[in-house]
């Protein structure tokens, strides 16, 4: 694999813990606005600048995106950003609770990506890639880095740990204790040939972030009689972690109503479809075990291990959208369907109990959460994972580093 070090647009140390936001697409305006009030130099200024703008502006309006680029170059002007004048790699490093990962940030190359030695396990959507081209080509930067992974490499965990020794760039607990350190690599050159052994990467988190990066870098390179293949456009930011060190939360399923059927008759198909048992847990204990939240009570759904299709389609949440459901609630498409509502594992199964008893779901599904393994068969097989099967945490935090496109570096 292709890595590189690059010119980071960075906070100044003393603004970091300010400046650092979570990624654009975990958070609503709503939510958004509140993490940044007070706060002129949260990065949601820029990732979501329709805070700044008139109540119920369209977020994907032009509007929105000129907002994006002014506060950009604001905060360059009032010296929150500065930019490195070394290129350089940096290792991030994660703290929740006992859990600790530790990644390489840096750039990779689109046509590594439309090569697919960038493996992709989900489809993007039309209005969200265009949304992150738009927000991208606004900025001439990439403002959030994807998230990859890879089969872990002993060399490359000993340099990182070694890089780990040394006084780092940034080191803060955000609010919600998650623990956030930066270091610069001094001497990045081991790295990137090490890096260059690894076969493949996987997109654990940003699928739409690639996708518009790649595209971003194909508009320029038509635009540019004197393409090369290395200008900056063409490279995209990336934060690398190895695959042992990931932690996957569930992502469950809440459904709005039993489409038309009382809660016996529901009850009896899912009998038809599943092992079930009364007072469960809320949480599966394993794989091939959905615990669903109805009317007060918890249901252990139990199946026997599925051999035969594809690695996709013998996942639980694929198990679960295809004998229930679609079949049963009408869920055809998880994707675009209104009457389906996905919770991250981090929020915890207590929030599925309260949609239900608020009556905003009314039946809910607690699942297990997939493994990283699954997901890297089926990015190798070329398959495509559900909707929303993946929620990683730890998050990194967006505008700790940035990637120019512009000039050469």
């Amino acid at each position: 694999m292709r890595i590189k070090p690059f010119n980071a647009i960075r906070p100044k140390p003393e603004l970091a813990a300010q400046v650092a936001s979570l990624p654009y697409d975990v958070v609503n305006a709503r939510e958004a606005a509140a993490a940044a009030k007070g706060n002129p130099n949260s990065f949601f200024h820029i990732s979501r600048a329709e805070i700044d703008l008139p109540s119920g502006t369209e977020p994907y309006s032009d509007a929105v995106y000129a907002k994006s680029a002014e506060n950009f170059r604001d905060f360059k002007a009032r010296g929150v950003f500065l930019r490195e004048e070394t290129p350089s790699l940096y290792v991030y490093r994660l703290k929740r609770g006992d859990h600790v990962q530790a990644g390489v940030m840096t750039v990779c190359h689109t046509g590594d990506y439309e090569k697919n030695l960038i493996r992709k396990h989900e489809k993007t959507r039309r209005a969200p890639e265009d949304d992150r081209t738009r927000h991208i080509s606004s900025l001439n930067a990439n403002s959030g880095p994807v998230f990859l992974t890879y089969r872990a490499d002993s060399r490359i965990d000993a340099m990182i740990r070694e890089v780990q020794k040394s006084a780092p760039l940034y080191d803060f607990t955000a609010p919600d204790g998650i623990v956030h350190t930066v270091w610069r690599v001094m001497d990045p050159e081991p790295l990137v040939a090490a890096f260059a052994d690894i076969p493949q990467f996987y997109i654990a988190d940003g699928h739409h972030r690639a996708a518009a990066a790649a595209r971003v870098a194909r508009e320029r390179a038509a635009a540019n009689p004197k393409h090369t293949g290395e200008e900056a456009y063409n490279w995209f930011l990336t934060l690398v972690f190895p695959a042992d060190q990931l932690q996957i939360l569930p992502y469950h399923r809440c459904v709005r109503d039993l489409n038309g059927r009382t809660k016996d008759a529901f009850l009896k198909e899912v009998a038809a479809c599943f092992e079930v048992s009364a007072d469960a847990a809320s949480e599966p204990a394993r794989a091939g075990e959905i615990s669903m939240h109805l009317d007060g009570r918890w249901y252990r759904l139990g199946w026997e291990p599925v051999v035969s299709g594809t690695v996709a389609e013998r996942l639980d949440v694929s198990v679960l959208q295809n004998r229930l459901l679609e079949p049963v609630l009408g869920i055809d498409d998880p994707r675009s369907n209104p009457r389906i509502e996905f919770v991250g594992g981090v929020r915890g199964t207590g929030e599925l109990e309260r949609k239900v008893k608020e009556g905003e779901a009314v039946v809910a599904f607690s699942m297990y959460p997939t493994s990283v393994e699954s997901l890297m068969a089926i990015a190798d097989a070329g398959e495509v994972m559900p909707p929303k099967s993946t929620w990683f945490e730890p998050k990194p935090r967006s505008g700790l580093l940035l990637h120019e496109l512009g000039g050469s570096g």
